[in-house]
């Protein structure tokens, strides 16, 4: 999409609630019209080109001090200790109580999803968001980048985003190197903190517990 498509959606979205996608869409578009203004040459043109993006980086910055602020001032409603090899300990025991129908984004930061296991994980994560949260539209996930020869993650990823865009869902992939905090911020007002993230699991010995399949989702909805 061209900056002025990318810009027009994520007003659009943002409009309709949906600030986490939008911030990625500002983001992007943010770029593009860097890359514009950089190369016009027309004096009123880049003039405009400037407020418009001096507008949307001051809009895209309120929104990630929106839930800055919405993850420090928060209060703890619920905690709970995992013992370890306990049991009954599954997303949907742990948190899926507050993953209802009023949940349409969801950010996960979680630095490790890389080995077969964690991308695992990250499947039932998103089968059971998906199954829990009817209306949820974007996902959106910080991780590190696995950089060793003839990585798993990448086609994992792929697959993945278009498995949850048959079901009109966006997952979005940041990768960053200096992710340390393990989080899931709910659009709803709830943030969920795990101390292993999303793999207090131990990893199965086989590979095949679940079959290596596409990292497609294997649900009925």
């Amino acid at each position: 999409m061209s900056a002025v498509e990318l810009l027009q959606k994520a007003v659009r979205l943002d409009t309709n609630g949906r600030m986490l996608e939008a911030l990625k869409l500002y983001q992007s578009g943010i770029d593009e019209l860097l890359k514009i203004c950089k190369v016009e040459e027309d004096v009123a043109k880049k003039a405009r080109y400037q407020d418009k993006l001096r507008e949307y980086m001051t809009r895209a910055e309120q929104i990630k001090e929106l839930y800055k602020s919405q993850i420090s001032k928060g209060q703890i409603v619920d905690k709970r200790h995992i013992i370890e090899n306990s049991t009954g300990n599954s997303y949907e025991a742990i948190f899926g109580k507050y993953l209802k129908d009023d949940v349409t984004e969801i950010s996960l930061d979680e630095p490790y999803i890389r080995e077969h296991y964690q991308l695992i994980n990250l499947v039932k994560f998103c089968e059971l968001v998906v199954l829990k949260c009817r209306n949820l539209r974007y996902i959106h996930v910080t991780t590190a980048k696995d950089t060793r020869d003839n990585s798993e993650q990448s086609k994992a990823f792929a697959s993945l985003v278009k498995s949850l865009k048959s079901r009109s869902i966006t997952l979005n992939i940041e990768f960053s190197e200096h992710i340390h905090d393990r989080q899931i911020i709910l659009n709803n007002g709830y943030v969920i903190k795990i101390g292993r993230g999303l793999n207090y699991f131990k990893p199965t010995a086989s590979r095949f517990e679940l079959g290596c399949f596409d990292y497609e989702l294997r649900m009925s909805i």
